[in-house]
């Protein structure tokens, strides 16, 4: 507003008077932890990479033309697969390696990029070159580093060399088969190299063209392997098109992968790199129980994890706590093969007796039991148990969609899932429920299929207040939106006018939430209240600079135990 006026006119003024609204931020988004078959494109290893399709998960880890899953059932891709299926939407993957921590290298023939001909046979392998100061050792291979993509050869179409400027006026050209091609590496928009006039040919003329595999032989970055099978050079030749060159897989010391998991949190990697990104609202690490099936961590190793997970989802400073970590029960000793987990090994006292070990309660965590059943792609289709972190956090996503973040994610049916580790009858969770542990339910005598029935919190079961999974995300909801959407107010004047403003924002956000069933009251009176007067705003609080507003919610509770009261009544006595 200007502050004098000097010519006579109409003067109009812009003034926001009005109160900003809140909008809520989404809970919805999910972080994994776990093995990959691949990290190609813009992800790297260790560092989380936003994935929102299964298809951008296939383009960013898993090799080209793969399914996504690995040989060694790594169950990362399981559960992001899980998520998926289950109506999960944006979420974030942190790839720890590509294979298991201490497996032996694969050999070099089955590293690498293999190209085929037109007519889909082998022809051309391309490897990563040593570098010279290492390869007489077998050490590091000519690697990107840093966030460099990776290197590439392009094939392209060629002719045979042209006549040297001293040939004969009346030599004649050599004859163009059409099985010459051009050879370039390239890393990027950056050409490093470039091969012209290649065949596949081992015994070509030199005056007419090179053979592919002694030219490449001088390159600084690759080395090739002719794989063709017997034919002429032309069926032989490469296909044309860019083809990106495959590293060997990072393979981690198996006395460093706990500090590789563990990560970084200023750089962004491993478990703890995950929280730095702020909209993941729920965590979960599913290899965790791979590694311990393997024996490469043990059981007090596995509970450091978890308790890393758990103690990150609590302490969120500056702002509130609104991550929550989904666990999985560990079964009751590593073992080996294609179906790692059977009902034998995950009964429920075996899951009761682990909880009361870990002994760590939390109002940010929650426990599924018991594993479940699912198609593995890479054992012809066959089941097998992996954990079931990832399906059931696309549950809570596909129930804040279609209903809300204070519906309990629960009496929902898994999809994917075709059997569970155990059947666990109505007995035995009431062993479980009471602990926190939620329970996966076979319904068939019902012809209900499959649901999950639990939603508890790992909080003390005394803690009454914090014991639904959908109250402590709607609280985690209304604090996190309430702090993104009042940001406008630091350092605004500290007076009654700010103060009504204040309410009337607060007030609007949690009037639409209780309109839209989140809070408990036949009135928004009854739901929910604002303060922000001076009554709690003192003189002194003013000097300080302090604003304070308080603010009191009565979130809507799922109907856990529902008791039908049934009597005889005769209306005439």
């Amino acid at each position: 507003m200007p502050l004098d006026y000097f010519a006579p006119g109409v003067y109009v003024e812009e003034v926001d008077r009005g109160s900003r609204p809140i909008e809520g931020i989404s809970m919805s988004v999910a972080g994994f932890i776990g093995f990959t078959e691949d990290i190609r494109g813009d992800a790297e290893l260790f560092k989380p990479m936003l994935i929102t399709t299964w298809d951008q998960y296939l383009q960013s880890f898993a090799k080209e033309g793969s399914d996504g899953f690995t040989d060694f059932n790594a169950y990362l891709p399981f559960a992001v697969q899980g998520w998926f299926l289950n109506g999960g939407g944006r979420c974030w993957v942190t790839s720890i390696g590509t294979k298991l921590p201490g497996a032996e290298p694969p050999p070099i023939e089955q590293t690498g990029t293999k190209i085929l001909t037109a007519g889909n046979r082998p022809s051309l392998q391309f490897t990563l070159k040593p570098a010279e100061s290492e390869s007489e050792e077998g050490g590091a291979l000519a690697l990107p580093g840093g966030d460099e993509p990776r290197l590439r050869v392009v094939i392209q179409e060629s002719t045979p060399k042209p006549l040297p400027e001293n040939a004969p006026d009346d030599a004649e050209p050599p004859y163009n088969t059409g099985e010459f091609f051009d050879l370039i590496v390239a890393r990027g928009e950056e050409e490093l190299e470039r091969y012209d006039h290649l065949t596949m040919n081992p015994e070509v003329e030199t005056q007419v063209a090179d053979y592919v595999v002694t030219a490449v032989e001088d390159s600084e970055f690759i080395q090739a392997v002719d794989i063709s099978q017997s034919g002429q050079p032309l069926s032989r030749r490469p296909m044309q098109g860019s083809y990106e060159i495959t590293p060997p897989p990072y393979i981690s010391d198996r006395e460093h992968f706990a500090r590789d998991l563990q990560g970084q949190r200023d750089d962004r990697t491993g478990t703890q790199g995950i929280f730095e990104i702020d909209e993941v609202a729920m965590i979960a690490c599913p290899d965790l129980m791979k590694v311990y099936q393997e024996g490469l961590m043990n059981l007090e190793q596995v509970h450091g994890v978890m308790e890393m997970m758990l103690s990150m989802c609590e302490n969120s400073f500056p702002g509130p706590a609104y991550r929550m970590a989904v666990l999985d029960a560990p079964p009751v000793k590593p073992t080996k093969g294609d179906n790692p987990v059977s009902a034998d090994q995950q009964k429920p006292q075996d899951v009761a007796a682990w909880l009361k070990q870990f002994n760590r309660r939390s109002m940010f965590g929650a426990l599924y039991y018991p594993w479940i059943k699912v198609a593995n792609p890479r054992n012809g289709g066959r089941p097998m148990y992996v954990p079931p972190c990832g399906h059931m956090m696309g549950i809570w996503c596909r129930t804040d969609e279609s209903r809300g973040v204070f519906k309990a994610p629960a009496n929902e049916t898994p999809r994917g899932v075709t059997g569970l580790a155990y059947d666990t009858n109505m007995r035995e969770q009431e062993l479980l429920n009471p602990m926190g542990i939620n329970c996966i339910r076979n319904f068939a005598n019902y012809n209900r299929g499959y649901k999950v029935w639990g939603a508890r919190t790992l909080v003390e079961p005394d803690n009454v207040q914090w014991r639904y999974i959908s109250v402590r995300r709607l609280l985690s909801y209304i604090e996190k939106s309430i702090e993104i959407g009042t940001q406008w107010v630091v350092f605004e004047p500290n007076d009654q006018i700010l103060w009504a403003r204040v309410r009337r924002t607060v007030n609007n956000f949690l009037e639409r939430l209780w309109r839209e069933g989140a809070l408990f009251g036949t009135s928004p009176s009854e739901s929910f209240y604002v303060k922000c007067d001076g009554e709690i705003n003192t003189h002194e609080t003013i000097m300080l600079g302090r604003l304070y507003v308080e603010v009191g919610v009565c979130p809507v509770r799922p109907a856990e135990f529902v008791i039908f009261r049934i009597s005889q009544w005769a209306p005439n006595q």
